[in-house]
């Protein structure tokens, strides 16, 4: 590779001082890069295995160990989980907005630096096009000074200088953009999956709300079907 032949001091002395400005936009976005992989780690959760246990603790009425494994949880479904568990003495309407605010609240950190990683990914190569136009603008400076008698070593020596700028700029650009399209997908894997585990929870506590509501009425109704048999005693056995 032509970049793997000269260092970083070669590339400022060759592409001049716009390839500064690209080497700090790489470093910025490795720095936004580097925050979101630790992030989605944190984050990273089962899911299902989370909505279960906390299904059990509720159908038991238990609703502090329910608290306790949601607090346990790691990543924003943990927390939107605790913060409907907290509230549980909610209506399920009022409990479904609750539940939809805390993960409204989330949706900032989870797409926190995203924009940042598709900004160095847009403004790279339009750098390193300006310091291509730049260059090019110098070297036909230069063979406009020395009245067109410039050789064909100077001329290709002014051109190579132009494009290293652009080829640095689409080294930083390519990584970056494929990073934002893997983070984009991550955040809103995740954005659904906190939906659907609000969602889950708040019928979760509703229905084993409204079963213990209704269970005395279910057993007068299962009592009442069960109704005792009346054996009658034959006529003709009374007359004796």
């Amino acid at each position: 590779m032509i970049l793997a032949q000269w260092d970083v001091s070669g590339l400022i002395e060759k592409g001049g001082p716009l390839v500064w400005v690209l080497l700090g936009l790489g470093f910025f976005g490795a720095v936004c890069v580097v925050e979101r992989m630790f992030y989605f780690h944190r984050a990273r959760m089962n899911v299902s295995s989370l909505l279960i246990g906390l299904g059990v603790h509720v159908r038991r009425r238990a609703f502090a160990e329910a608290l306790h494994e949601a607090a346990r949880a790691p990543g924003p479904v943990g927390r939107v989980a605790h913060a409907g568990l907290l509230r549980y003495y909610l209506e399920r309407r009022d409990l479904m907005d609750v539940i939809r605010e805390t993960g409204q609240l989330e949706v900032p950190s989870i797409e926190k630096n995203i924009r940042a990683i598709l900004a160095v990914a847009l403004l790279s190569p339009l750098v390193g096009m300006l310091g291509t136009t730049l260059g090019m603008v110098d070297a036909f400076q230069r063979i406009s000074e020395q009245g067109g008698a410039t050789g064909p070593t100077e001329l290709s020596a002014g051109v190579m200088t132009a494009l290293i700028t652009s080829v640095v700029g689409l080294t930083v650009a390519v990584p970056m953009y494929v990073f934002y399209l893997y983070f984009l997908g991550r955040s809103r894997r995740l954005i659904s999956r906190i939906e659907r585990a609000g969602i889950e929870i708040a019928h979760m506590i509703a229905d084993a709300r409204d079963e213990q509501e209704f269970a005395p009425f279910q057993g007068e109704v299962i009592h009442g079907k069960k109704r005792p048999q009346i054996t009658t005693i034959p006529q003709s056995e009374t007359n004796k």
